[in-house]
């Protein structure tokens, strides 16, 4: 649990409050001009570099593609995000040689998607990507992911699967989804959402297999909540020990904070990169 005070009714957000900040696509009205860039990035990288699909499990969804940089190659794995309810791999190949110019392979899972699913399962499923990459390779993974997949890569991490994890625009406190949109796809309780919050869950120590590097980055032009989310993930977790790093990029918003991703030379990129080596 956090070591923060229960939080007053008086004081407590409005659901429409929660609704705005939470609200991504609303609050990007260029959101479809964005999304689309991505997805003819991808395009282009996946016809010019086809990645090797791996199956993690027998459904339609659960497949990776994997940029294999060479056999020996550290791999990393990005998880994507859309809420655990949208996108999927094909979305988010563009990134893909910007990491492989590191000689860092990359792995892309989809993953089933709610309501289809709950969240937990989403969760089981991100840690049979996570052990199956460690079988093939000898190693855990770096793993990185967007929104829910830095919700998801910090649960990684927590569990000792990834040697370290970079969550961008990460939410790690489920609690305020739950008055929202958003949980309509979710069907997040207040148990569910403290059971499935990664700010709730053990922080990797040295007495934890795999890492104990967490970074918490955000564009510094997301809404207050995110930017909140990612602080007070990287203190409350570094105040348990763990390496946190908490950084906002300036100028950048919830879907362009993506941009540094396709750079080879962008710190964001090589600090994946050093951190796989």
């Amino acid at each position: 649990m956090t070591d923060k005070p229960p939080m007053s009714p008086a004081a407590r957000p409005s659901p429409e409050w929660l609704e705005a900040e939470y609200n991504n696509r609303a609050a990007v009205p260029d959101h479809p001009v964005l999304m689309s860039r991505w997805k003819a990035s991808a395009a282009e990288v996946r016809a010019a570099h086809p990645p090797t699909p791996i199956a993690y499990g027998s459904g339609e969804r659960q497949v990776m593609d994997l940029f294999e940089a060479g056999p020996d190659a550290p791999i990393v794995v990005f998880i994507h995000g859309g809420y655990w309810q949208a996108l999927d791999k094909d979305w988010f190949s563009g990134i893909a040689p910007a990491l492989l110019a590191h000689g860092i392979s990359l792995a892309i899972p989809s993953y089933d998607l709610c309501p289809t699913v709950r969240l937990g399962a989403i969760v089981r499923q991100m840690e049979t990507v996570a052990d199956q990459l460690r079988a093939r390779s000898g190693r855990r993974p770096v793993v990185f992911g967007h929104s829910a997949g830095g919700h998801l890569a910090a649960c990684l991490l927590s569990q000792g699967r990834a040697s370290a994890a970079v969550a961008i625009s990460g939410v790690f406190d489920l609690a305020p989804l739950i008055p929202t949109s958003i949980n309509a796809a979710l069907r997040l309780d207040a148990r569910d959402a403290a059971a499935l919050s990664p700010i709730h869950w053990p922080a990797p120590d040295g007495s934890t297999p795999g890492g104990t590097v967490l970074d918490c980055v955000v564009g510094g032009d997301e809404t207050s909540e995110f930017i909140r989310q990612s602080r007070d993930m990287a203190d409350h977790w570094g105040a348990k020990g763990v390496e946190t790093r908490f950084e906002a990029l300036p100028g950048l918003n919830h879907f362009t904070v993506l941009e540094p991703l396709t750079d080879p030379d962008s710190p964001l990129v090589k600090r994946i990169a050093d951190l796989a080596r």
